[in-house]
């Protein structure tokens, strides 16, 4: 591997690892927990709390037009769904003027619900304004 690549993808988890993040969950979804498992795994480790209110906390983050089961903020941003951590990194590293990103629903081949295979999930851009635009396949 070269040095820039490896540079690269030590630079992309070190922001990951050192962004603040929090996730908000119901506490008896079983893909959440697994979720949480899976960030921690890839270097991200959020502060988890459960709520029982999880369509305010949609409302109050800008994710309900893309909504899933769990709602992740970090660093200013909002991460709704079983986004790729790959995504994420992206999303950390590039700071676009967006809201957040969004995997709607709960696909059955997303983090945290079953076998990801990367590049092959759609992940959507929530724009300030709340529009839903494609943002490429993780």
């Amino acid at each position: 591997m070269n040095k820039m690549l490896i540079l690269g993808l030590l630079l992309a988890s070190s922001l990951a690892q050192a962004a603040p993040a929090q996730l908000f969950k119901s506490a008896s979804c079983g893909c959440c927990a697994d979720y949480v498992t899976y960030l921690n795994a890839n270097g991200i480790r959020p502060q988890v709390e459960n709520r029982d209110d999880m369509d305010a906390i949609k409302r109050r983050y800008g994710s309900d037009g893309a909504a899933s089961c769990h709602t992740l903020v970090i660093s200013g941003y909002t991460v709704e769904g079983h986004v790729p951590v790959a995504a994420i990194r992206k999303l950390l590293k590039e700071k676009p003027a967006i809201r957040g990103i969004a995997v709607p629903g709960m696909p059955a081949d997303s983090p945290g619900m079953g076998r990801h295979t990367p590049g092959t999930l759609p992940v959507m851009a929530i724009a300030r304004d709340g529009a839903i635009k494609d943002w490429g396949k993780f």
